[in-house]
């Protein structure tokens, strides 16, 4: 019977996929490092947006 040994493949595969290790529970010092670059790389985008809102809001105060 065929279709029962292809439910058994697609069994088997899924169960092999499933099994899969946490990366993130081995290596917790990167994810670590990811989340300060992360805070880092928001914290300066947020700088330059507020810079040059400020130099707009400026340049607006100025012509009026």
């Amino acid at each position: 019977m065929p279709a029962i040994s292809n439910v058994l493949v697609a069994r088997d595969s899924f169960s092999h996929l499933a099994k899969r290790s946490n990366w993130a529970s081995r290596e917790p010092g990167v994810i670590v490092v990811f989340c300060i670059l992360f805070i880092v790389g928001v914290g300066l985008i947020a700088l330059f947006i507020s810079k040059k809102l400020a130099a707009r809001k400026e340049k607006k105060a100025s012509a009026i």
